[in-house]
Formats: C-alpha cells, structure tokens, sequence
C-alpha cells in the first residue's frame, strides 16, 4: 500500500518503516503438531458431524491437550469444517377427497377417525395404540395394541372391523402420519370405496372424537397403571374399552352409552325400513294412495 500510494520501491519502503523484507515475505512452516490437529479434526467432524468447534476443543482439553480456542477455530475453517445445515423431514401430506373442516358425521359408519398413541411398560419398551371411533355413535371400534402398527397392521384392524359389522366407512378421517398417508390405506380406501378425509398439520383440533377418546384413556388408565408388559396392555386397554362402550353413559348422547346408542339408531332404522317396506306401493307423489 506504501508503495502504491508514494510510488517508490518494495526495498525503500521498508528501510522507511523500519523493517526487513523477510518478516513480510516469510511463510512460517506448519508444525507436525498443527498437522495432527488437523488430522484430528477432520476425524472429529466424521465421528461427530453435528459437534462445532467449540465441542471440540472443549473434548481436546478433556483429553489433556493445551490449545487455544482460537487455534482451533481458525484450523477449523482453514479445512473448511461446518456442522451441515440440518435437513428438514419431508412432510407427509394425504389427499382427501372431502375437507377435514368441512365433513360431518350423520349416522353411524358415516366418518370413522383413526388416530395414534403411545405409552411405555415398566421394563420400558415402546408401545403402540391404534383407536378407531365411529364419529356418529362415539363408539370404539377397536384398539390394537403391540409394540409396532404400520401401515399393514392398520388395514388388517380396518378388514377386521369391516367385516364384524359388514359394512365399510362413508370416510375416514385421519392425520398425516406415516403409516395413514401411505399406498396400503390410500388402496383400501379406493378399493372400499372409502373417502380419505385427513385433517391439516397440527391441527389435532380437526379430529376431535378420537382426540377425546385417547384423552380420555390416558387419563383414565394409561396415566394410573404401570404396565408390566404389552400382554398386560393388551388386556387393560380391552376392559377399559369394554366398559367404555358399554357402561360410561354420554351427555352428548343423552346419557346413553356408545354401544346403547348405536342399538337405538339401529332400531330407529329398521323400524323405518320396515313401515316403508309395508306400505302400499302407490302412484301418486303427493302421498295419496
């Protein structure tokens, strides 16, 4: 800069400042010491690839090394080390054939919810709760329980209540979770001619009788009991369930349990199937015969 500015020489600007060219020339040779740092670096970030530089010069004073921080940080970024920018999950999105906001159950097998739970036993193994409520009668279809439900299992707990009440939902209405978003449900929906309804990202409130229903147990039981293993689960989760349908009476159904209510609506139906069968077949559409 001296030399540009006043136009002289490299050799006379540094007789004017005072100094020998080679303290501005000399590159100071890399120690073997420094070129195992680095070594040990680049090792470092494989083993730890999240761990910055300060973690690791706080592991190389654990290990009994004398490093300045700032050593470390410029060796850090003269090999060109970073923690990598973390990659977002992609997020699972289902197709539905109706708005979660917009559908309503108004009988029974109208809508079936299904959702998710988890819990722990006493020797801590996961395990997994699969509720499916029938939105209308408010009534637990089932609750698989196992320390894994995937996609497959789900279907399989689907055929099984399909087939105990021989008939499939109008709709199903779910979250975007992994295993409801896959082709296994997507296929027996369309298969069923079932339609998906799923409800937005964290928004549980879109999917509120399962939500209740879930609620409702944690509190009720998953709370209280420690369970020893999951064939214990499996037979807690059976009674509470049991007794939920058919016991705990509802206000919002006028104090009628689950399973009395969804007898009712059957009644209800019938006794309407069968004045319609008995009437006389008339020809006029204004009622007269």
């Amino acid at each position: 800069m001296l030399c540009e500015r006043l136009g002289i020489s490299q050799r006379r600007a540094y007789r004017i400042v005072g100094q020998h060219r080679s303290t501005q020339r000399h590159q100071p040779a890399e120690t073997d010491s420094d070129r195992e740092l680095r070594a040990w670096l680049r090792r470092f970030t494989k083993r730890h690839p999240r761990w910055g530089y300060r973690l690791a010069h706080a592991v190389l004073r654990r290990e009994g090394h004398v490093v300045n921080r700032k050593k470390i940080q410029r060796l850090w970024r003269e090999e060109g080390l970073r923690v990598p920018a973390r990659r977002r999950k992609r997020q699972h999105h289902g197709d539905s054939t109706t708005p979660a906001g917009r559908l309503r159950a108004e009988y029974p097998d109208h809508v079936w919810a299904l959702d998710y739970q988890f819990d722990v036993t006493a020797t801590g193994r996961i395990i997994k709760l699969l509720h499916v409520v029938d939105e209308f009668t408010r009534e637990s279809l089932t609750d698989l329980v196992d320390h894994s439900i995937d996609a497959d299992a789900t279907v399989a707990a689907l055929d099984k209540i399909t087939a105990q009440r021989r008939r499939h939902p109008s709709f199903v209405r779910c979250d975007n979770g992994p295993e409801l978003t896959v082709n296994a449900l997507r296929d027996w929906c369309r298969f069923t001619g079932t339609g998906t309804s799923y409800i937005e990202p964290g928004s549980p409130w879109e999917n509120p009788w399962v939500e209740s229903y879930g609620s409702r147990m944690r509190d009720e039981l998953l709370a209280i009991e420690q369970l020893a293993s999951l064939l214990e689960a499996q037979a807690l989760v059976g009674d509470w369930r049991t007794g939920y349908n058919t016991y705990r009476p509802q206000s919002a159904l006028d104090g009628l349990t689950p399973a009395d209510y969804a007898e009712q609506r059957r009644q209800t139906s019938q006794s309407g199937s069968a004045a319609i069968s008995s009437a006389p077949v008339g020809r006029q559409r204004d009622g007269k015969l």
